[in-house]
């Protein structure tokens, strides 16, 4: 149902810590333009659990506005099974092309309690649902027996595959084999994970540079593999911003240097500073002075 690189976008503010919609959408066209094949929004590098249900739909609107025909993905990241199921019914209620579900951030739940929230928010929104496992942000990981008892509800299409393990990902097509669409969703280990058969890639770093995130992804798919692995070695460096503490800060940096944005962020993050913030300045700005020319895929 999905393939190809599925940015997940950052949440823009204004001065006063609005949304900032106009730059958003500045923002996504360029993921647009450069051939991305979908859009998740308000995941947590879109600072998510810092949006109201308001924003979150809001922020919706408007890659929906900029993405055209191409899926737009809510990511529900609430601590509550609850609430998650409220901003997945608003979610479809908008048009949502479907959801990528966060096990509660807050209560780190067992394995029956990780099935049943995820079928509870599946069953509210009743839309095509990513199942996002990712044991050492959110430290809970849904395992591959827990995928199995997922896969009797069709809703559930899609993994993202973020365990920092690249042996789950050949787990889950040896067990599944085409039953879900797989996706990578650790920017550093992409090219290993689109290597053993990931379909998909919910990128970070795309956010700054979506031309060589889009290249990868293509190439490797024409099987053009040395190519793909010359980008991917260049891109390594500001791959590995994407697994931090400060993600978002850095990946907003990045985004100043390499699309001229803005780095601002809600509190209580706060844009990187000091002897941080030059680390990042000088992996970019090197990584900026040596850009690959990207061949014709």
């Amino acid at each position: 149902m999905w393939t190809g690189v599925f940015p997940a976008v950052t949440t823009k503010f204004t001065e006063d810590d609005r949304l900032d919609h106009a730059e958003m959408e500045r923002c996504y066209a360029l993921q647009m333009e450069a051939g991305c094949d979908g859009i998740i929004v308000c995941g947590s590098l879109g600072e998510g659990p810092m949006l109201s249900h308001n924003e979150k739909i809001d922020v919706l609107k408007t890659a929906q506005k900029i993405a055209g025909n191409k899926p737009v993905l809510l990511t529900v990241n609430e601590p509550g099974t609850r609430e998650a199921a409220a901003i997945a019914r608003r979610a479809a209620k908008e048009g949502a092309n479907g959801l990528m579900v966060v096990p509660s951030p807050i209560y780190h739940t067992n394995a029956e309690e990780t099935v049943a929230a995820l079928r509870a928010v599946a069953e509210a929104g009743d839309l095509p649902v990513m199942i996002y496992s990712n044991r050492l942000a959110y430290r809970v990981d849904v395992t591959v027996d827990q995928m199995e008892e997922l896969a009797k509800d069709k809703r559930f299409v899609a993994i993202k595959e973020s365990s920092d393990d690249i042996r789950r990902s050949t787990e889950i097509i040896n067990r599944f084999g085409d039953r879900y669409d797989l996706f990578t969703g650790v920017d550093n280990l992409a090219f290993e994970a689109l290597s053993v058969g990931a379909i998909g890639w919910v990128a970070g770093l795309v956010t700054a540079f979506p031309r060589e995130t889009v290249a990868i992804y293509q190439l490797m798919k024409q099987g053009r593999r040395e190519e793909a692995l010359k980008i991917y070695r260049w891109f390594r460096p500001l791959l590995d911003l994407d697994v931090s503490t400060y993600l978002v800060q850095n990946i907003k940096l990045a985004e100043v240097l390499a699309i001229n944005t803005n780095d601002r962020v809600r509190m209580p993050r706060q844009p990187l500073s000091g002897e941080r913030r030059k680390t990042v300045e000088k992996i970019v700005r090197d990584a900026l002075a040596v850009r690959p020319v990207l061949p014709q895929f």
